[in-house]
């Protein structure tokens, strides 16, 4: 042999637009990933947008789920699973804003939205429901604080539309999520969930001033006595959450 293999070859430079090879495909990669939620793009009233991505949308993914629930495959490109919301733009162009067309607290819009999240209850370590009542739990007290069991339940607008009859406990985080009232015959029947964090927990009463009493009614029920599903969560947090907007003339301009 006569010269050496690479004799006339800079492996320097190989390396370096190596390199850049690898670092570009990364970026693609990165970018296609990034695209597995919001893609492909559409206007503020869902339809196909006029400048898609210039990468394709990446493949759908599988994820193995806990506690013998089979697997779920999150398709890539996924449209939203609330169709045809009742809202309306209020200007002809992008980026007007939307308002609702009937009921928002009702239809779960604005403030009220909720996300149509999976309809089973969200499980602990051991595949046991979170969030469960006291009354069906042992080894629970009430420690430090008021206990509200009992304790009349007033509106926003002054109006008592029940009572507190039990808390419902985040079992593993040993935290109270809800209160449960029993409402009275002229708001409606049966017991209805509060998120804690929508309570004023008082000496001789619960306010929760989202509400009037007029919406305790079509607050959104549970399923089970026992359990609370994921969705369920969602749309009681919405609806308390719109009354902060939508209750009363909240919503109203103020002069």
């Amino acid at each position: 042999m006569t010269g050496t293999f690479f004799g006339e070859f800079d492996l320097a430079s190989l390396s370096l637009w190596l390199f850049y090879a690898f670092f570009a495909i990364l970026i693609i990669y990165i970018q296609r990933e990034n695209m597995r939620e919001g893609y492909p793009l559409e206007d503020d009233e869902g339809n196909k947008s006029s400048n898609p991505s210039m990468w394709p949308i990446p493949s759908d993914k599988t994820f193995k789920l806990p506690h013998g629930r089979g697997e779920v495959s999150v398709p890539s490109g996924q449209t939203p699973e609330r169709e045809n919301i009742p809202m309306k733009r209020v200007g002809s162009g992008n980026g007007f804003p939307l308002e609702p067309t009937g009921d928002p607290m009702l239809d779960g819009v604005g403030p009220a939205s909720w996300a149509p999240r999976k309809d089973h209850p969200e499980l602990d370590g051991h595949g046991h429901p979170k969030i469960v009542p006291m009354a069906g739990t042992e080894g629970f007290h009430v420690a430090a604080g008021r206990d509200p069991r009992g304790l009349p339940v007033v509106a926003g607008d002054g109006e008592i539309v029940g009572k507190i009859v039990d808390m419902w406990l985040d079992e593993p985080e040993q935290l109270v999520r809800y209160l449960e009232l029993e409402l009275d015959s002229k708001w409606g029947t049966g017991t209805r969930l509060m998120p804690m964090t929508f309570a004023r927990i008082r000496r001789d009463k619960v306010d929760v001033l989202a509400l009037f009493g007029k919406h305790f009614a079509t607050i959104p029920t549970i399923a089970s006595p026992r359990q609370v599903t994921l969705l369920e969560e969602d749309k009681i947090s919405g609806y308390y959450g719109g009354g902060k907007l939508y209750a009363g003339t909240r919503a109203d301009p103020k002069l």
